[in-house]
């Protein structure tokens, strides 16, 4: 199952913003990781944003979860970032279906 996964990463004002750069660099690491191992089709930066965009390859939304459950930024800050999530599907498998419909 494919999921495109937008994080918006804020950080309190008793927090210094090298301290959410610490954080980050460790979250940095792991989605490298997750990328190289192949659960992370490819990730992007926004451009003047704390924001990060994902495409995720995974079995399950239950294992999605628990993914987003144990990322580190999740862990030391999660009541900070906010995931918005879609599933995603094939466009050739929603071509096919759109191309049925029209027969009927």
């Amino acid at each position: 199952m494919l999921f495109h996964l937008d994080f918006k990463v804020e950080y309190s004002a008793d927090m210094k913003q090298n301290d959410l750069f610490e954080i980050w660099a460790e979250e940095a690491e792991a989605a490298i990781g997750a990328k190289e191992a192949g659960v992370v089709v490819d990730l992007w930066k926004v451009v003047g944003e704390r924001r990060v965009i994902a495409i995720a390859k995974v079995e399950s939304m239950e294992m999605l979860d628990q993914i987003l459950l144990d990322l580190p930024i999740m862990r030391r800050m999660g009541q900070h970032v906010q995931v918005n999530v879609a599933a995603l599907r094939s466009y050739e498998g929603f071509a096919s279906d759109v191309k049925e419909r029209v027969g009927r």
